[in-house]
């Protein structure tokens, strides 16, 4: 049994778990909804305040199925209840960010402003304060949009290794590189 699959999801009060045609699971909550497609070889069950999956034949993609998603619906839980949360740091001379309905303004260095679409399920703010590097907050519901939304915005301005300028995670760390040392 997969150690994963097996591991009951509890609700909390505020958070309702209810199927459409038997394969689709919604989750209500008070952050949101989100919505799930489950594959027919799983069974979803709910009983009052916990939700548990069992998978119907013990084969390997099964058993990789089945803790998938648990997982999946572990995070929607947790995603219209608390809600998922990350902060990009931009660390370099000159760097500024800005937000303008939901659209998000960088100033990397390059020789032209970077304006990003945030989707309307990602609530973006920017924070610049003088003498500390300007912070990018961004907060959804859905765990895999927010992770994804800061991978592309980190992949705007990769962090170098000589000089730690780029974008990075709030505490973050970061492998330095010597660089050239002085021939005597």
């Amino acid at each position: 049994m997969s150690r994963i699959g097996k591991i009951p999801i509890k609700l909390p009060n505020n958070v309702t778990v209810t199927f459409s045609n038997e394969r689709v699971v919604h989750v209500n909550g008070p952050k949101g909804a989100l919505s799930q497609l489950i594959d027919p070889a799983i069974t979803v069950k709910i009983e009052k305040d916990v939700v548990v999956l069992e998978r119907k034949l013990n084969q390997k993609t099964h058993k990789a199925l089945h803790g998938l998603y648990r997982s999946l619906l572990q995070n929607m839980v947790i995603g219209v209840s608390e809600g998922y949360r990350k902060t990009l740091e931009l660390v370099g001379v000159g760097y500024k960010a800005s937000v303008q309905n939901n659209v998000l303004e960088l100033s990397l260095g390059y020789s032209h402003g970077i304006f990003f679409a945030v989707p309307t399920e990602i609530v973006v703010n920017a924070e610049m304060m003088k003498g500390k590097n300007p912070l990018v907050y961004l907060e959804g519901t859905d765990k895999q949009l927010v992770g994804q939304i800061a991978a592309k915005l980190r992949a705007l301005r990769k962090v170098e290794p000589y000089k730690g300028k780029g974008i990075r995670f709030l505490g973050e760390q970061i492998r330095r590189k010597a660089g050239k040392s002085t021939a005597k």
